[in-house]
């Protein structure tokens, strides 16, 4: 019965995916180092053996590392998330406000963030606060962008009827443009996770005291001695960028379910 589950389900086809990758992984990883003899063949691409153990007898200091580095893209995304959805309200709200805003919050992603993170982390000296403003710099433009989306997507009949039947401005909001704009604001929000986590990663390989790229530059400077455990750290923060998305994902599944990927046999809400 579970085996026949398995096979309907729709997460099987991931899973042999990603067994089969790492099974190309592993042999690849042999051939650089037994039939090509590679120079530095383990640094180039180890055995994903050697970076599992490595993970487990890490794991404590990784988890550590990891946590401080996910905690403080955690609180910049927050704020960047409040900030991208109250800018997408006001310009919802006028025109005016949208000619004033948008065009420089589309010229603010113009700049590289791997010029801008040193930046602040040069005029702010403080490695939280540098990963809290570089990961709501990242998350803003994304939510506000399709929070703005969804907003102007209500359907306008349905806004007229609310409007006939004289409802205040807040309750159309509330009732009726809100919850349209929710996945649209999902969709920025699943977008702007991984790359705060990201963003948090970049800053702290400026030369900050804790987190996992701390970690990461360390083991990257140690050469092919400590190989294993620098990919340790990048499994660490691909993992954690995952992590972020698939946390939003299960936050949208609980306040927005009627949405059609979340219904087993799709159909009306």
């Amino acid at each position: 019965m579970k085996a026949n589950s398995l096979l309907r389900s729709r997460h099987l086809p991931l899973l042999v995916w990603i067994c089969g990758l790492l099974a190309v992984w592993e042999a690849v990883s042999w051939l650089l180092l037994h039939v090509v003899q590679t120079p530095l063949a383990q640094s180039k691409l180890p055995y994903v053996h050697e970076v599992a153990a490595t993970l487990w007898k890490y794991s404590g200091t990784l988890l550590k590392e990891g946590g401080a580095t996910f905690g403080n893209a955690g609180i910049g995304f927050l704020i960047g998330a409040a900030a991208g959805v109250l800018l997408a309200v006001l310009m919802s709200l006028s025109r005016t406000i949208e000619r004033l805003a948008f065009p420089y919050a589309v010229a603010s992603q113009m700049i590289p963030i791997l010029g801008l993170a040193p930046i602040i982390y040069g005029i702010v000296r403080d490695e939280q606060v540098s990963r809290v403003i570089i990961s709501g710099y990242i998350t803003f433009f994304p939510v506000a962008l399709n929070m703005l989306r969804g907003l102007r997507s209500v359907d306008l009949s349905a806004v007229e009827l609310m409007h006939s039947y004289a409802a205040r401005p807040w309750a159309v909001y509330w009732k009726l443009k809100l919850p349209a704009a929710l996945p649209g604001l999902f969709s920025g929000l699943k977008i702007a996770a991984p790359l705060a986590v990201t963003g948090a990663i970049l800053v702290e390989l400026m030369g900050a005291q804790h987190g996992i790229g701390v970690i990461m530059l360390r083991n990257l400077y140690y050469g092919p001695s400590h190989t294993y455990m620098f990919w340790s750290t990048v499994v660490v923060g691909a993992l954690l960028g995952i992590a972020s998305y698939w946390l939003i994902t299960l936050i949208e599944r609980l306040i927005a379910p009627w949405q059609p990927e979340f219904r087993s046999k799709g159909g009306d809400r």
